[in-house]
């Protein structure tokens, strides 16, 4: 599955192994992209795009509204279950230890509802199953109240208990804990720094599912090609990554979805890093 030559880079290096997934590896379990006729949300006249419910100008403006739309993801995100490349993730952190890490663009949870710990997994899109107070109390993130349905019809508004769950103790607002499309990412809350460093030291990179849409991914293939490591990546459809990868020496691309991929790719890298302890 793997050529020699990144094979032999992998067991040299003692870096750890990374792993970097967007919606493709979630589009399997049956998740959307709300990018899509999905994503749109009419509030009276007019029909919102995600790309406009998903700022901090929106919430500013319409906080119940966005909320709505949030806890309708939400519900979608929850009705759908882990597939096949979730929980070979999931064996392969077993298996490695310290040197798995996953770097998800998603905010449904799936990898960690799969099995994924919270420590190895950098949620730089946030996660739809928090929220933040927008004062900023602690704690910084926080499970969404209790009292909120993991299912949501699309028409069905918040009544008054309801949006007083959605309200911090201090009298403000709590925001759903995910990067709006208005804002940058930051190392407190979304592992910036610390998801770029990991690029730095890398035995590999691998891409399941993302398009490169965001600045963060594409900084991270960018660093790990230019180091000559490892960067292999897995679409059913050339993107921009993979085209990093075929024009990087060491870089690679697996045409297929991340259920035919990622469990055969896991357990090659598996004996490949048994020769470096894993």
């Amino acid at each position: 599955m793997l050529p020699d030559r990144v094979g032999r880079a992998i067991t040299a290096s003692a870096g750890p192994i990374v792993f970097l997934t967007g919606a493709g590896i979630s589009a399997e379990s049956g998740i959307p992209t709300f990018r899509g006729p999905e994503g749109f949300w009419r509030v009276g006249s007019r029909n919102y795009q995600p790309t406009e419910m998903a700022t901090a100008v929106a919430f500013a403006r319409m906080p119940a509204e966005v909320w709505r739309w949030y806890l309708f993801r939400r519900g979608v995100c929850r009705s759908a279950a882990p597939n096949a490349a979730h929980r070979a993730l999931v064996r392969f952190e077993k298996r490695a230890g310290d040197r798995f890490l996953l770097v998800t663009q998603n905010v449904d949870g799936l990898h960690l509802r799969a099995g994924n710990s919270a420590a190895r997994t950098y949620q730089i899109h946030g996660n739809a199953d928090f929220c933040r107070c927008m004062r900023g109390c602690l704690p910084v993130v926080r499970e969404l109240p209790v009292k909120l349905s993991e299912s949501w019809e699309k028409e069905r508004s918040l009544d008054d208990a309801e949006l007083a769950t959605l309200r911090c103790a201090c009298g403000e607002w709590l925001r759903p804990h995910v990067l709006w499309f208005d804002e940058s990412y930051d190392e407190p809350v979304y592992r910036y720094v610390s998801a770029q460093r990991a690029a730095e030291t890398a035995a590999a990179l691998i891409v399941v599912g993302t398009s490169g849409a965001t600045s963060l991914p594409t900084r991270m293939c960018e660093t790990v090609a230019a180091r000559g490591a490892p960067l292999i990546v897995v679409d059913p459809e050339p993107t921009v990554f993979s085209a990093v990868a075929e024009a990087s020496a060491r870089g690679v691309y697996l045409r297929g979805t991340a259920t035919e991929i990622v469990p055969e790719l896991t357990e090659a890298l598996g004996a490949l890093a048994l020769g470096r302890g894993v």
